[in-house]
């Protein structure tokens, strides 16, 4: 067993290191290391915003933010003998943040967009495993680190499929990020932005890819082609504004190839599993204030079995609740429920009306 060390300078922005990794999926950029089954590795990242955000900015200053450099992803990865049809298990050993971070709400992102429409910046400092901010005084979030994106390359043929479905999507007027060149490393025109997850993985922003977890993902290219970013301190089920705790981090990983599970199985998404979990994603011992909503509009008009209407209500009574409650602002309550607050499916049955709960754990608060 070999370990590898894939270093980069995390206060260099990547387009002044573009061998140090890529922000668009392609199945053409050139890996930064080959490993062999069975290998070890150690990744090291930048900030999901690519060195763009300071401690003296405030959220005015986000104004000059390009979102086009968005997740500075450290890779790809070579997994020698990786073929199509396999799985490669991603072992995921260790991940080491770092001790500062940010949350931020950026215009027209986010799933209260709507909602909130002005930029506005968090800072948190991180110490002894948790994350405080002189913004939201009283709270302390304790750590999960993991890392949003983690994904391999697409092959050719499922690159082309992609660009042409979300070609028929943004022509709908479904919300998408096609191909755009600003801020793109390395500069193909035809590359993926990384802003959703796909078959191949990619911005997942599952809080339980967490240390002790094993992540199979459906190898589409040669060499599956690995790559990490996007690291996460804390999160809170829906990463709610649009971001979490982000950092940067180091991501300790093994690579295992499964020849033929992928063909085998018909996996053609991204699975993982934890078996030695010290705690279920939901303690039923943490004390907790919920809200729940159901799919009602604000003007009384009840939509049939809607998930997506029912969590946004969930989520607007939640930032309800803690503006009443703590005193925050809106945009440091939807801030707070983005890093802290879990969604969960409580009931989908009972037609016409499902429902989906917020809860807010209270240990977070001296």
């Amino acid at each position: 067993m070999t370990r590898h060390i894939l270093h980069v300078d995390r206060t260099v922005r990547l387009a002044d290191a573009a061998h140090e990794g890529h922000n668009r999926w392609h199945p053409d950029i050139k890996p930064m290391a080959c490993v062999r089954d069975g290998d070890e590795a150690e990744i090291h990242t930048r900030d999901s915003f690519d060195c763009q955000i300071c401690r003296s900015m405030t959220g005015a200053d986000l104004a000059g933010v390009s979102i086009g450099r968005a997740h500075p992803l450290t890779g790809p990865v070579f997994v020698d003998g990786a073929m199509p049809g396999d799985l490669l298990a991603v072992d995921i050993l260790d991940i080491h943040a770092h001790n500062e971070g940010f949350t931020v709400i950026a215009p027209g992102f986010g799933f209260l967009r709507d909602r909130f429409t002005a930029p506005h910046l968090v800072h948190w400092q991180m110490a002894d495993g948790y994350a405080t901010s002189p913004q939201m005084p009283g709270v302390r979030i304790e750590g999960n680190p993991f890392f949003g994106v983690m994904g391999l390359a697409p092959s050719k043929p499922l690159l082309a499929t992609i660009l042409e479905r979300e070609q028929r999507l943004h022509d709908k007027g479904g919300a998408v990020f096609l191909p755009d060149p600003d801020g793109a490393v390395p500069a193909f025109d035809d590359a993926l932005r990384t802003i959703p997850p796909r078959e191949m993985g990619g911005n997942l922003d599952i809080k339980q890819l967490t240390k002790g977890t094993t992540v199979y993902l459906p190898v589409y290219a040669e060499g599956g082609l690995f790559s990490v970013g996007d690291a996460h301190f804390a999160q809170g089920d829906g990463e709610s504004c649009g971001s979490a705790i982000e950092t940067s981090a180091i991501l300790h990983a093994r690579f295992r190839v499964l020849k033929g599970e992928a063909a085998r199985r018909g996996q053609k998404d991204v699975s993982f599993g934890n078996e030695t979990a010290p705690r279920p994603p939901l303690d039923p011992s943490t004390r907790f204030y919920a809200t729940t909503g159901t799919c009602i509009r604000d003007d009384g008009e009840n939509l049939s079995e809607d998930l997506t209407l029912a969590t946004r209500n969930a989520l607007l009574n939640m930032v309800d609740h803690i503006c009443d409650r703590y005193g925050f602002t809106p945009e440091n309550a939807i801030c707070l429920a983005s890093v802290a607050v879990n969604l969960r499916i409580s009931q989908i049955v009972d037609v016409p009306n499902v429902t989906v709960s917020a809860f807010l754990p209270l240990d977070i608060f001296d």
